[in-house]
């Protein structure tokens, strides 16, 4: 027979994994119902011309794409974004404003496997629609930070940036866009010097490279000191001083909010995807080389998706990430005290009763087992105890002719006989 594996990059989940998973999902759904976030469901799988239009070229050669049975191209998603996008664009167009809509799921890039790095990951996913206000920009940060407390991680750091700057300072040089997202995307894997070389070769002035040059330099955990010397730096450059102005605003009220959050910004930072065009931010954790999340502005995506001019900005999280940081740093979770029971039968004539026990419990949402594997009372008991179950109910021939049950506290070693009628009683 074949020893079959996961395809490389997939992972199976054991329950103990999964259970943090899930933790984190519903801290993410919690984080999303307190700031009025709306939860949405898209497919895995939409069109590679949606998801590629503005992905970026690195997201672009690393999509599951593939033909379907009806000859389309179609890819599994990458990210959320555009799926959003394209329904904002459409069936909810005529929604009221801010639109806070949340996901949460799978998505997939052809990645090579590491440490934190999968072909398969998970997300959770929030896109705030509809405001250019420096207050939404705010609110995304905000709520990643909440999210970062919520699951319990310490010293998250979180580096902020604004595309507009080195976009502004471009677009003044009449860089062609395409010349641009080139040039963002080394940015983003930190090649400094060949993206300076490309601004310098597609015609840029010297004053232009210089300018680009001092702000890659530029970063200071001091933002306001930061944001003071980047106005400095760009100078005379309308479109990037506008950007500068606007991250200032941006990190005002984060400051007013009095959200401790750990802030640096970093004047040359650049993200992948080509669709940003005003704050982006990434956070981290020093015991991971890699972001557990991280989004920005994005205004003109919906309207290339045939929808009304509609800005944007938002965030998505790394589910599995989160959960490589909590096990790194020995983050406990939160224990929630269940009553949990199972029940053996004394002998096989009473599997029905147990049943019948079960239902009545599970009924009143106590979580209940039946013993299934007809073990003899004493094993059952050892099981269930190295399961750190609370309590088993011994159904037995003596006590069954009393409409009554054994009740035993596993945790205090105790047992008494109890009415079948009054077990819920006692337990809860």
């Amino acid at each position: 027979m074949p020893q079959f594996k996961t395809v490389r990059g997939m992972r199976d989940f054991l329950p103990e994994e999964a259970k943090i998973m899930k933790y984190i999902e519903d801290k993410a759904r919690r984080v999303a119902e307190l700031y009025g976030y709306q939860e949405i469901i898209t497919p895995v799988v939409e069109s590679y011309e949606l998801l590629a239009a503005k992905a970026g070229e690195e997201i672009r050669s690393r999509m599951f794409a593939f033909r379907d049975l009806g000859d389309r191209m179609v890819a599994l998603r990458p990210e959320f974004t555009a799926s959003v996008a394209r329904l904002v664009a459409t069936t909810l167009r005529n929604e009221p404003k801010p639109l806070r809509l949340f996901s949460v799921g799978s998505v997939y890039r052809y990645d090579e496997p590491q440490r934190g790095r999968y072909r398969e990951f998970w997300q959770s996913n929030y896109e705030l629609m509809g405001s250019d206000k420096p207050e939404a920009d705010a609110e995304i940060i905000m709520l990643t930070n909440s999210l970062m407390n919520a699951v319990g991680l310490r010293n998250c750091t979180f580096k902020i940036g604004h595309v507009g700057v080195l976009r502004g300072i471009m677009a003044e040089e009449n860089l062609e866009e395409k010349t641009q997202n080139t040039a963002m995307q080394l940015m983003d894997k930190k090649l400094y010097d060949d993206a300076l070389k490309l601004v310098k070769d597609a015609g840029a002035q010297e004053k232009c490279v210089t300018t680009l040059e001092k702000l890659v330099e530029l970063k200071g955990a001091d933002v306001f000191e930061t944001v003071e010397r980047m106005k400095e730096c760009v100078k005379n450059y309308k479109k990037a001083e506008a950007a500068v102005e606007n991250l200032y605003e941006i990190l005002k009220l984060i400051s007013e909010s009095k959200s401790k959050i750990d802030i640096a910004v970093d004047a040359g930072f650049a993200r992948g995807l080509e669709y940003y065009t005003g704050m982006i931010f990434e956070v981290t954790m020093p015991e991971i080389d890699t972001a557990l999340g991280g989004g920005g502005r994005y205004d003109r995506l919906i309207e290339l998706f045939g929808g009304e001019p509609t800005p944007a900005v938002g965030v998505a999280h790394g589910i599995d990430r989160i959960m490589l940081a909590m096990q790194t740093q020995k983050v406990p979770l939160e224990k929630r005290e269940e009553n949990k029971v199972v029940i053996i039968p004394a002998k096989e004539e009473f599997i029905g009763k147990a049943m019948d026990i079960s239902r009545m419990l599970r009924d009143a949402s106590i979580p209940t087992e039946v013993e299934v594997m007809g073990r003899k009372i004493t094993k059952a008991l050892e099981d269930a105890d190295r399961r750190q179950i609370k309590y088993a109910i011994i159904v037995g021939e003596k006590e069954l002719k009393e409409e009554a049950v054994v009740l035993r506290d596993l945790t205090k070693r105790e047992q008494k006989t109890v009415k079948i009628r009054k077990i819920i009683e006692e337990i809860a």
